[in-house]
Protein backbone atom coordinates (compact mmCIF):
# COMPACT_ATOMS: atom_id res chain seq x y z
CA UNK A 1 0.00 0.00 0.00
CA UNK A 2 3.08 2.45 -0.29
CA UNK A 3 2.52 3.94 -3.27
CA UNK A 4 -1.03 4.37 -2.58
CA UNK A 5 -0.27 6.22 0.40
CA UNK A 6 2.38 8.05 -1.76
CA UNK A 7 -1.04 8.71 -4.36
CA UNK A 8 -2.71 10.23 -1.79
CA UNK A 9 -0.11 12.35 -0.46
CA UNK A 10 1.11 13.73 -3.32
CA UNK A 11 -2.65 14.72 -4.36
CA UNK A 12 -3.62 16.41 -1.13
CA UNK A 13 0.00 18.31 -1.27
CA UNK A 14 -1.40 19.43 -4.55
CA UNK A 15 -4.15 20.41 -3.60
CA UNK A 16 -2.86 22.23 -1.00
CA UNK A 17 -0.47 23.70 -3.78
CA UNK A 18 -3.20 24.44 -6.25
CA UNK A 19 -5.35 27.02 -3.68
CA UNK A 20 -2.37 28.25 -2.35
CA UNK A 21 -0.92 29.18 -5.52
CA UNK A 22 -4.62 30.76 -6.74
CA UNK A 23 -4.90 32.56 -3.99
CA UNK A 24 -1.56 34.08 -4.21
CA UNK A 25 -2.30 35.01 -7.72
CA UNK A 26 -5.58 36.58 -6.82
CA UNK A 27 -3.71 38.50 -4.39
CA UNK A 28 -1.02 39.56 -6.90
CA UNK A 29 -3.66 40.61 -9.39
CA UNK A 30 -5.59 42.46 -7.18
CA UNK A 31 -1.86 44.94 -6.14
CA UNK A 32 -1.42 45.35 -10.19
CA UNK A 33 -2.62 48.29 -11.20
CA UNK A 34 -3.19 46.85 -15.03
CA UNK A 35 -5.31 43.83 -13.86
CA UNK A 36 -6.89 44.74 -10.07
CA UNK A 37 -9.69 46.34 -11.67
CA UNK A 38 -10.11 43.56 -14.73
CA UNK A 39 -13.82 41.97 -13.57
CA UNK A 40 -12.79 39.43 -16.14
CA UNK A 41 -9.63 38.03 -14.27
CA UNK A 42 -10.94 38.08 -10.87
CA UNK A 43 -13.54 35.61 -12.25
CA UNK A 44 -11.06 33.48 -14.32
CA UNK A 45 -8.87 33.23 -11.00
CA UNK A 46 -12.27 32.27 -9.03
CA UNK A 47 -12.87 29.70 -11.23
CA UNK A 48 -9.67 28.27 -11.55
CA UNK A 49 -9.19 27.75 -7.63
CA UNK A 50 -12.36 26.03 -7.74
CA UNK A 51 -11.51 23.78 -10.72
CA UNK A 52 -7.92 23.08 -10.30
CA UNK A 53 -9.02 21.38 -6.94
CA UNK A 54 -11.46 19.23 -8.77
CA UNK A 55 -8.99 18.12 -11.22
CA UNK A 56 -6.70 17.15 -8.27
CA UNK A 57 -9.10 15.15 -6.86
CA UNK A 58 -10.56 13.52 -9.68
CA UNK A 59 -7.00 12.42 -10.59
CA UNK A 60 -6.12 10.89 -7.75
CA UNK A 61 -9.69 8.50 -7.52
CA UNK A 62 -9.15 7.48 -10.99
CA UNK A 63 -5.11 6.25 -9.92
CA UNK A 64 -6.15 5.16 -6.59
CA UNK A 65 -9.07 3.08 -8.00
CA UNK A 66 -7.41 1.70 -10.68
CA UNK A 67 -4.93 0.65 -8.26
CA UNK A 68 -7.17 -1.26 -5.80
CA UNK A 69 -8.54 -2.74 -8.92
CA UNK A 70 -5.31 -4.27 -10.05
CA UNK A 71 -4.79 -5.18 -6.79
CA UNK A 72 -7.70 -7.21 -5.80
CA UNK A 73 -7.07 -9.13 -9.30
CA UNK A 74 -4.41 -10.23 -8.11
CA UNK A 75 -5.98 -11.09 -4.81
CA UNK A 76 -8.16 -13.21 -6.60
CA UNK A 77 -7.17 -16.49 -5.16
CA UNK A 78 -6.75 -15.79 -1.96
CA UNK A 79 -10.63 -14.01 -1.11
CA UNK A 80 -11.70 -17.06 -2.99
CA UNK A 81 -9.97 -19.55 -0.53
CA UNK A 82 -11.83 -16.82 2.20
CA UNK A 83 -15.40 -17.55 0.50
CA UNK A 84 -14.71 -20.90 0.85
CA UNK A 85 -13.91 -21.44 4.71
CA UNK A 86 -17.08 -19.30 5.24
CA UNK A 87 -15.91 -15.35 4.42
CA UNK A 88 -18.62 -13.13 2.29
CA UNK A 89 -18.07 -11.08 -0.14
CA UNK A 90 -19.12 -8.13 1.57
CA UNK A 91 -16.93 -8.67 4.20
CA UNK A 92 -14.14 -8.94 2.22
CA UNK A 93 -14.90 -5.74 0.28
CA UNK A 94 -15.37 -4.06 3.11
CA UNK A 95 -11.68 -4.51 4.56
CA UNK A 96 -10.33 -3.55 1.44
CA UNK A 97 -12.42 -0.22 1.61
CA UNK A 98 -11.00 0.17 5.41
CA UNK A 99 -7.88 -0.45 3.86
CA UNK A 100 -8.84 2.57 1.24
CA UNK A 101 -9.94 4.55 3.90
CA UNK A 102 -6.80 3.80 5.69
CA UNK A 103 -4.40 4.75 3.49
CA UNK A 104 -6.37 7.71 2.06
CA UNK A 105 -6.64 9.03 5.76
CA UNK A 106 -2.38 8.84 6.51
CA UNK A 107 -1.80 10.03 2.52
CA UNK A 108 -3.61 13.09 3.26
CA UNK A 109 -1.96 14.21 6.55
CA UNK A 110 1.18 13.83 5.27
CA UNK A 111 0.07 15.57 1.50
CA UNK A 112 -1.56 18.54 4.01
CA UNK A 113 1.53 19.46 6.36
CA UNK A 114 4.19 18.93 3.27
CA UNK A 115 2.40 21.24 0.86
CA UNK A 116 1.75 23.76 3.31
CA UNK A 117 5.49 23.52 3.82
CA UNK A 118 6.33 23.69 0.36
CA UNK A 119 3.69 26.42 -0.36
CA UNK A 120 5.44 28.62 2.22
CA UNK A 121 8.65 28.21 0.83
CA UNK A 122 7.60 28.79 -2.58
CA UNK A 123 6.78 31.67 -1.61
CA UNK A 124 8.68 33.09 0.80
CA UNK A 125 11.64 32.43 -1.88
CA UNK A 126 9.65 33.21 -5.24
CA UNK A 127 7.85 36.25 -4.74
CA UNK A 128 11.05 37.98 -3.66
CA UNK A 129 12.91 36.52 -6.86
CA UNK A 130 10.25 37.50 -9.35
CA UNK A 131 9.99 40.79 -7.46
CA UNK A 132 6.56 40.67 -5.70
CA UNK A 133 5.66 42.26 -2.91
CA UNK A 134 2.57 40.95 -1.79
CA UNK A 135 1.26 40.23 1.72
CA UNK A 136 -0.12 36.12 1.92
CA UNK A 137 -1.33 34.18 4.83
CA UNK A 138 -0.25 30.54 3.44
CA UNK A 139 -2.09 28.67 6.72
CA UNK A 140 -5.66 29.14 6.32
CA UNK A 141 -8.52 26.94 7.46
CA UNK A 142 -9.42 26.35 3.16
CA UNK A 143 -6.36 24.54 2.90
CA UNK A 144 -8.22 21.32 5.29
CA UNK A 145 -10.61 20.66 1.88
CA UNK A 146 -8.02 19.14 -0.55
CA UNK A 147 -7.37 17.03 2.45
CA UNK A 148 -10.49 15.98 3.50
CA UNK A 149 -11.30 15.63 -0.55
CA UNK A 150 -8.86 13.22 -1.20
CA UNK A 151 -9.33 11.21 2.01
CA UNK A 152 -12.98 10.71 0.99
CA UNK A 153 -12.10 10.19 -2.81
CA UNK A 154 -9.28 7.17 -1.45
CA UNK A 155 -11.91 5.55 0.68
CA UNK A 156 -15.15 5.60 -2.41
CA UNK A 157 -11.95 5.11 -4.55
CA UNK A 158 -11.26 1.95 -3.13
CA UNK A 159 -14.56 1.14 -2.46
CA UNK A 160 -15.51 1.18 -6.42
CA UNK A 161 -11.88 -0.99 -7.47
CA UNK A 162 -12.98 -3.16 -5.47
CA UNK A 163 -16.42 -4.25 -6.73
CA UNK A 164 -14.86 -7.35 -8.16
CA UNK A 165 -14.91 -8.39 -5.00
CA UNK A 166 -18.51 -9.54 -5.05
CA UNK A 167 -18.08 -11.74 -8.50
CA UNK A 168 -15.31 -13.96 -6.92
CA UNK A 169 -16.50 -17.62 -6.33
CA UNK A 170 -15.17 -20.47 -4.18
CA UNK A 171 -14.48 -22.54 -6.97
CA UNK A 172 -11.96 -19.88 -8.23
CA UNK A 173 -9.50 -20.87 -5.41
CA UNK A 174 -8.63 -23.97 -7.53
CA UNK A 175 -7.24 -21.72 -10.16
CA UNK A 176 -4.89 -18.69 -10.24
CA UNK A 177 -5.43 -15.08 -10.22
CA UNK A 178 -6.39 -14.37 -13.77
CA UNK A 179 -7.16 -10.85 -15.78
CA UNK A 180 -10.39 -10.62 -17.47
CA UNK A 181 -10.17 -11.34 -21.21
CA UNK A 182 -11.29 -8.90 -24.14
CA UNK A 183 -14.65 -10.93 -24.51
CA UNK A 184 -15.33 -10.93 -20.66
CA UNK A 185 -14.83 -7.37 -20.43
CA UNK A 186 -17.52 -6.57 -23.40
CA UNK A 187 -20.01 -8.31 -21.65
CA UNK A 188 -20.91 -5.60 -19.48
CA UNK A 189 -24.09 -4.27 -21.20
CA UNK A 190 -24.92 -2.24 -17.98
CA UNK A 191 -21.71 -0.44 -17.96
CA UNK A 192 -21.23 -0.04 -21.79
CA UNK A 193 -24.53 2.01 -21.66
CA UNK A 194 -23.62 4.47 -18.52
CA UNK A 195 -20.77 4.99 -20.35
CA UNK A 196 -22.43 6.31 -23.80
CA UNK A 197 -25.02 8.06 -21.66
CA UNK A 198 -22.44 10.03 -19.64
CA UNK A 199 -20.65 11.11 -22.72
CA UNK A 200 -23.39 12.25 -24.42
CA UNK A 201 -24.54 13.97 -21.29
CA UNK A 202 -20.75 15.49 -21.18
CA UNK A 203 -20.61 16.75 -24.91
CA UNK A 204 -23.81 18.18 -24.75
CA UNK A 205 -22.17 20.34 -21.85
CA UNK A 206 -19.21 20.86 -23.69
CA UNK A 207 -21.13 22.68 -26.46
CA UNK A 208 -23.52 24.66 -24.35
CA UNK A 209 -20.59 25.91 -22.25
CA UNK A 210 -19.23 27.14 -25.76
CA UNK A 211 -22.45 28.92 -26.18
CA UNK A 212 -22.49 30.60 -23.09
CA UNK A 213 -18.77 31.38 -23.66
CA UNK A 214 -19.84 33.49 -26.73
CA UNK A 215 -21.84 36.05 -23.69
CA UNK A 216 -19.76 35.30 -20.68
CA UNK A 217 -16.53 34.11 -19.03
CA UNK A 218 -18.91 31.49 -16.68
CA UNK A 219 -19.31 29.30 -20.17
CA UNK A 220 -15.94 27.51 -18.73
CA UNK A 221 -17.83 26.17 -15.59
CA UNK A 222 -20.30 24.09 -18.27
CA UNK A 223 -17.66 23.42 -20.20
CA UNK A 224 -15.66 22.12 -17.01
CA UNK A 225 -18.68 19.75 -15.79
CA UNK A 226 -18.90 18.72 -19.40
CA UNK A 227 -15.07 17.90 -19.84
CA UNK A 228 -15.63 15.93 -16.32
CA UNK A 229 -18.27 14.06 -17.72
CA UNK A 230 -16.91 13.02 -20.87
CA UNK A 231 -13.55 12.28 -19.61
CA UNK A 232 -14.66 10.01 -16.48
CA UNK A 233 -17.06 8.81 -19.93
CA UNK A 234 -13.34 7.61 -21.26
CA UNK A 235 -11.67 6.29 -18.55
CA UNK A 236 -15.04 3.83 -16.96
CA UNK A 237 -14.77 2.86 -21.32
CA UNK A 238 -11.11 2.90 -21.02
CA UNK A 239 -11.29 -1.17 -21.57
CA UNK A 240 -13.27 -0.51 -24.44
CA UNK A 241 -11.44 2.46 -26.48
CA UNK A 242 -8.01 1.51 -25.57
CA UNK A 243 -8.27 -1.53 -27.32
CA UNK A 244 -8.44 -0.64 -31.05
CA UNK A 245 -6.14 1.91 -30.23
CA UNK A 246 -3.55 -0.89 -28.77
CA UNK A 247 -4.16 -2.91 -31.76
CA UNK A 248 -2.73 0.31 -34.09
CA UNK A 249 -0.20 0.91 -32.14
CA UNK A 250 1.03 -2.39 -31.75
CA UNK A 251 1.21 -3.16 -35.74
CA UNK A 252 3.64 -0.12 -35.91
CA UNK A 253 5.46 -1.35 -32.78
CA UNK A 254 6.59 -4.51 -34.42
CA UNK A 255 6.97 -2.57 -37.34
CA UNK A 256 9.62 -0.29 -35.83
CA UNK A 257 11.03 -3.61 -33.80
CA UNK A 258 11.79 -5.31 -36.92
CA UNK A 259 9.26 -8.07 -36.15
CA UNK A 260 10.59 -9.44 -32.78
CA UNK A 261 8.98 -11.84 -30.75
CA UNK A 262 9.54 -9.91 -27.24
CA UNK A 263 7.73 -6.84 -29.77
CA UNK A 264 4.80 -9.05 -30.78
CA UNK A 265 4.42 -10.55 -27.36
CA UNK A 266 4.46 -7.24 -25.76
CA UNK A 267 1.46 -6.37 -28.46
CA UNK A 268 -0.59 -9.43 -27.90
CA UNK A 269 -0.46 -8.74 -23.96
CA UNK A 270 -1.52 -5.50 -23.76
CA UNK A 271 -4.49 -6.43 -25.90
CA UNK A 272 -5.53 -9.61 -24.81
CA UNK A 273 -6.45 -8.29 -21.26
CA UNK A 274 -7.51 -4.54 -21.68
CA UNK A 275 -8.35 -4.29 -17.79
CA UNK A 276 -4.91 -4.86 -17.00
CA UNK A 277 -3.75 -2.11 -20.46
CA UNK A 278 -6.48 0.01 -19.80
CA UNK A 279 -5.59 1.03 -16.08
CA UNK A 280 -1.95 1.09 -16.52
CA UNK A 281 -2.75 3.59 -19.62
CA UNK A 282 -5.38 5.88 -17.84
CA UNK A 283 -3.06 7.68 -15.29
CA UNK A 284 -0.93 8.44 -18.27
CA UNK A 285 -3.88 9.79 -20.84
CA UNK A 286 -4.98 11.78 -18.16
CA UNK A 287 -1.56 13.55 -17.00
CA UNK A 288 -0.76 13.91 -20.57
CA UNK A 289 -4.26 15.43 -21.39
CA UNK A 290 -4.19 17.78 -18.17
CA UNK A 291 -0.83 19.19 -19.16
CA UNK A 292 -1.17 20.13 -22.70
CA UNK A 293 -4.97 21.39 -22.00
CA UNK A 294 -3.66 24.11 -20.05
CA UNK A 295 -0.46 24.93 -22.64
CA UNK A 296 -2.56 25.00 -25.37
CA UNK A 297 -5.29 27.02 -22.90
CA UNK A 298 -2.74 29.34 -22.15
CA UNK A 299 -1.30 29.85 -25.26
CA UNK A 300 -4.88 30.75 -26.69
CA UNK A 301 -5.32 32.99 -23.92
CA UNK A 302 -2.07 34.96 -24.94
CA UNK A 303 -3.35 34.92 -28.76
CA UNK A 304 -6.86 36.81 -27.49
CA UNK A 305 -4.87 39.05 -25.11
CA UNK A 306 -2.95 39.91 -28.00
CA UNK A 307 -5.34 40.71 -30.44
CA UNK A 308 -7.16 42.90 -27.95
CA UNK A 309 -4.27 44.89 -27.08
CA UNK A 310 -3.88 45.64 -30.72
CA UNK A 311 -1.36 42.87 -31.25
CA UNK A 312 1.08 43.83 -29.01
CA UNK A 313 0.67 43.03 -25.22
CA UNK A 314 1.74 45.42 -22.50
CA UNK A 315 5.45 44.25 -21.10
CA UNK A 316 3.68 44.61 -17.42
CA UNK A 317 0.94 42.31 -18.40
CA UNK A 318 2.88 39.87 -20.96
CA UNK A 319 5.61 39.29 -17.67
CA UNK A 320 2.43 38.74 -15.15
CA UNK A 321 0.76 36.59 -17.71
CA UNK A 322 4.11 34.47 -18.02
CA UNK A 323 4.31 34.50 -14.11
CA UNK A 324 0.33 33.20 -14.54
CA UNK A 325 1.29 30.47 -17.29
CA UNK A 326 4.54 29.19 -15.35
CA UNK A 327 2.93 28.61 -11.90
CA UNK A 328 -0.28 27.29 -13.46
CA UNK A 329 2.18 24.91 -15.75
CA UNK A 330 4.32 23.95 -12.61
CA UNK A 331 1.38 22.75 -10.49
CA UNK A 332 -0.21 20.95 -13.42
CA UNK A 333 2.68 18.82 -13.95
CA UNK A 334 1.91 17.46 -10.67
CA UNK A 335 -0.68 15.79 -12.22
CA UNK A 336 1.92 13.97 -14.73
CA UNK A 337 3.72 13.15 -11.05
CA UNK A 338 1.14 11.31 -9.51
CA UNK A 339 0.78 9.65 -13.35
CA UNK A 340 4.20 8.45 -12.84
CA UNK A 341 3.95 7.03 -9.33
CA UNK A 342 0.77 5.03 -10.34
CA UNK A 343 2.41 3.83 -13.90
CA UNK A 344 5.20 2.57 -12.02
CA UNK A 345 2.97 1.16 -9.32
CA UNK A 346 0.51 -0.85 -11.44
CA UNK A 347 3.81 -2.00 -13.57
CA UNK A 348 5.02 -3.79 -10.79
CA UNK A 349 1.94 -4.97 -9.57
CA UNK A 350 1.05 -6.68 -12.73
CA UNK A 351 5.14 -8.30 -12.74
CA UNK A 352 4.45 -9.84 -9.50
CA UNK A 353 1.01 -10.58 -10.15
CA UNK A 354 2.31 -12.47 -13.78
CA UNK A 355 5.14 -14.32 -12.39
CA UNK A 356 3.42 -18.19 -13.71
CA UNK A 357 2.79 -16.52 -17.07
CA UNK A 358 6.68 -15.34 -17.27
CA UNK A 359 7.69 -18.35 -15.66
CA UNK A 360 5.69 -20.44 -18.47
CA UNK A 361 7.44 -18.45 -21.25
CA UNK A 362 10.97 -18.89 -19.85
CA UNK A 363 10.14 -22.72 -19.35
CA UNK A 364 9.23 -22.47 -23.44
CA UNK A 365 12.66 -21.30 -24.63
CA UNK A 366 12.35 -17.41 -24.27
CA UNK A 367 15.68 -15.86 -23.37
CA UNK A 368 16.39 -13.50 -19.82
CA UNK A 369 16.86 -10.76 -21.81
CA UNK A 370 13.89 -11.45 -24.37
CA UNK A 371 11.39 -11.71 -20.89
CA UNK A 372 12.86 -8.54 -20.13
CA UNK A 373 12.13 -6.57 -23.51
CA UNK A 374 9.08 -8.18 -23.50
CA UNK A 375 7.63 -6.01 -20.60
CA UNK A 376 9.54 -3.18 -21.70
CA UNK A 377 8.37 -3.10 -24.88
CA UNK A 378 4.72 -3.55 -23.28
CA UNK A 379 5.10 -0.56 -21.03
CA UNK A 380 6.20 1.63 -24.22
CA UNK A 381 3.38 -0.37 -26.21
CA UNK A 382 0.95 1.58 -23.65
CA UNK A 383 2.54 4.92 -22.82
CA UNK A 384 3.01 5.58 -26.18
CA UNK A 385 -0.63 4.65 -27.06
CA UNK A 386 -1.81 7.14 -24.02
CA UNK A 387 0.43 9.67 -24.85
CA UNK A 388 -1.27 10.24 -28.43
CA UNK A 389 -4.49 9.88 -27.12
CA UNK A 390 -3.79 12.62 -24.22
CA UNK A 391 -2.41 14.89 -27.20
CA UNK A 392 -5.23 14.65 -29.36
CA UNK A 393 -7.83 15.06 -25.81
CA UNK A 394 -5.57 17.73 -24.73
CA UNK A 395 -5.63 19.86 -27.59
CA UNK A 396 -9.34 19.52 -27.35
CA UNK A 397 -10.22 20.34 -24.26
CA UNK A 398 -7.66 23.06 -24.46
CA UNK A 399 -9.20 24.50 -26.65
CA UNK A 400 -12.58 24.48 -25.09
CA UNK A 401 -11.42 26.01 -22.07
CA UNK A 402 -9.91 28.93 -23.51
CA UNK A 403 -13.13 29.60 -26.01
CA UNK A 404 -15.79 28.91 -23.30
CA UNK A 405 -13.52 31.43 -21.20
CA UNK A 406 -12.35 34.29 -23.37
CA UNK A 407 -15.18 33.34 -26.34
CA UNK A 408 -16.81 36.98 -25.07
CA UNK A 409 -13.78 38.58 -25.72
CA UNK A 410 -13.77 38.85 -30.04
CA UNK A 411 -17.20 40.06 -29.97
CA UNK A 412 -17.09 42.58 -26.95
CA UNK A 413 -13.90 44.07 -29.76
CA UNK A 414 -16.59 43.71 -32.73
CA UNK A 415 -15.13 41.21 -34.36
CA UNK A 416 -17.31 39.19 -37.23
CA UNK A 417 -16.88 35.36 -35.51
CA UNK A 418 -16.30 34.87 -31.63
CA UNK A 419 -14.17 32.15 -32.28
CA UNK A 420 -10.96 32.05 -30.17
CA UNK A 421 -8.07 30.48 -32.62
CA UNK A 422 -6.08 27.62 -31.00
CA UNK A 423 -2.70 27.63 -30.26
CA UNK A 424 -0.72 25.07 -29.77
CA UNK A 425 2.68 25.60 -28.01
CA UNK A 426 5.00 23.41 -29.93
CA UNK A 427 7.57 23.19 -27.23
CA UNK A 428 5.62 22.22 -23.96
CA UNK A 429 3.93 19.28 -26.81
CA UNK A 430 7.75 18.27 -27.29
CA UNK A 431 8.55 18.54 -23.59
CA UNK A 432 6.05 15.74 -22.77
CA UNK A 433 7.02 13.37 -25.49
CA UNK A 434 10.46 13.55 -24.07
CA UNK A 435 9.34 13.25 -20.57
CA UNK A 436 6.90 10.38 -21.10
CA UNK A 437 9.55 8.40 -22.60
CA UNK A 438 11.92 9.33 -19.80
CA UNK A 439 9.29 7.86 -17.31
CA UNK A 440 8.71 4.95 -19.40
CA UNK A 441 12.21 3.53 -19.26
CA UNK A 442 12.13 4.73 -15.31
CA UNK A 443 9.31 3.48 -14.99
CA UNK A 444 10.45 -0.26 -16.52
CA UNK A 445 13.36 -0.68 -14.44
CA UNK A 446 11.88 -2.52 -11.27
CA UNK A 447 9.33 -4.40 -12.99
CA UNK A 448 12.06 -5.84 -15.53
CA UNK A 449 14.28 -6.94 -12.71
CA UNK A 450 11.70 -8.85 -11.63
CA UNK A 451 10.67 -10.11 -14.54
CA UNK A 452 13.35 -12.55 -14.79
CA UNK A 453 14.44 -12.73 -10.72
CA UNK A 454 12.46 -15.64 -10.31
CA UNK A 455 13.67 -19.38 -11.82
CA UNK A 456 11.19 -20.56 -14.18
CA UNK A 457 10.27 -23.94 -12.05
CA UNK A 458 9.52 -21.83 -8.88
CA UNK A 459 6.98 -19.51 -10.95
CA UNK A 460 5.33 -22.40 -12.64
CA UNK A 461 4.99 -23.93 -8.90
CA UNK A 462 2.73 -21.41 -7.76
Amino acid sequence: MGASVLVAGISSAFGVLLLTATGFIAAVMRADPYLGDSETMAIVIAILSVLLLGVAVYVAAVVTANTFSTIVAGRTRRIALLRLIGASARAQRSEVARQGLVVGVVGALLGLVLGAVAAEVLIGVGAPALGIDVAYDVVRADLLIPAAAVALTTWVAAWSGSRRVLTVTPLQALGGSEQRTAIAVRRRPVRNVVVVVLFVIGATLLALGLFIGLVSPLGVVVAFLGGLATFTAIALGATLVMPPLLHVAGRLLERLSGGSVAARLASENATRYPERSARMAIGVVIGVTLVTMFAVAIESTKSVFTIQSGGQLPPEFAAALDTFAAIMMGLVAVSAVIAAVGLVNLLTIGIVQRRRELGLLRALGLSAPQVRWTVLWEAVHITATAVGFGLVLGVAYGWVAAQATFGSVPAALGLPVAIVAPAIPWLPIVGIVVATAALTLVASVAPTRLATRVAPIEALAE
